[in-house]
């Protein structure tokens, strides 16, 4: 069993039978999601030129899935002083001038 999903320039990436055994073994809350994990790698590929228009070169990424809230942070410990919320649902976190993180409320239901 091998099975691919693209990049965006169309480069292979194989998830393998060997592959998939580790990382269920290592994360066995992953078993029975082969097909969601193969998509979600080709989803990620197109994500990526977003990703790389961010100031920063390193962030922190977590999804509450009972609050349906991503946090993306820039800076740890984030230690924010100030928020903004946007008209779209986005919470902006400052630390004085400094952005450090955003919050995007309903994240699920963004497409």
């Amino acid at each position: 069993m091998t099975d691919i999903a693209f990049s965006v320039n169309k480069v292979p990436v194989r998830l393998t039978a060997e592959r998939w055994k580790h990382i269920v073994e290592n994360h066995d809350d992953m078993a029975g999601y082969y097909d969601t994990v193969l998509k979600t790698v080709s989803e990620v590929f197109k994500a990526t030129p977003h990703l790389l228009k961010f100031p920063v070169t390193k962030m922190w990424i977590d999804y509450d899935k009972e609050a349906d809230v991503l946090y993306i942070g820039f800076d740890r410990p984030q230690k924010a002083t100030d928020s903004e919320m946007s008209q779209d649902g986005i919470l902006h976190r400052y630390r004085e001038e400094k952005l450090v993180g955003i919050t995007i409320l309903e994240a699920s239901k963004r497409h």
